[in-house]
């Protein structure tokens, strides 16, 4: 059996390595894989294969690094259950240079009782950055959890500012 077409991409960004992957329709995953300076957690295990879809992925992320993107413009296919897939869109929802609580989030997709549910699946967010996971924050304004690590979280709201 034949995997499906997909584009594959790895970026070199401030941050670390970035994977990048495309099903050649929509970006189906963004990760970083190392942090600057530190070997990568995973590699792909086949050979990156750029497509259209990752190389416009790149462009963006790194003008969203230099601060000049506010907005990305990319087909995103994120696969989770249909409670992740409710908080990954309204993450969507909340504009560059602004935060949410967990709290919000769960009013937002009419479950406010699911504070806790809300952070599991910020933390399976397949699409880092573009599903902006790093804009929601504790209901005191604390910095909390990023699978990216809590620097980085900051470091990515700086940009906003």
């Amino acid at each position: 059996m034949k995997n499906k077409k997909t584009g594959l991409e790895i970026y070199s960004s401030t941050f670390g390595d970035i994977l990048i992957e495309s099903n050649g329709k929509a970006i189906t995953k963004v990760k970083l894989i190392s942090k600057n300076g530190e070997r990568p957690e995973t590699r792909p295990d086949r050979q990156t294969t750029p497509d259209a879809l990752t190389e416009k992925a790149t462009r963006q992320l790194e003008e969203y690094f230099s601060g000049k993107r506010k907005k990305f413009d990319l087909p995103l296919d994120p696969h989770g259950t249909k409670f992740q897939s409710s908080v990954w869109k309204a993450l969507l929802e909340i504009p560059y240079g602004e935060t949410r609580s967990y709290k919000q989030i769960a009013q937002m997709i009419d479950n406010p009782k699911a504070c806790r549910a809300v952070g599991l699946a910020n933390n399976k967010n397949p699409i880092w950055i573009i599903i902006p996971c790093h804009r929601v924050i504790g209901s005191d304004g604390s910095l909390t959890g990023y699978g990216g690590g809590l620097e980085m979280k900051q470091k990515l709201l700086e940009i906003e500012r």
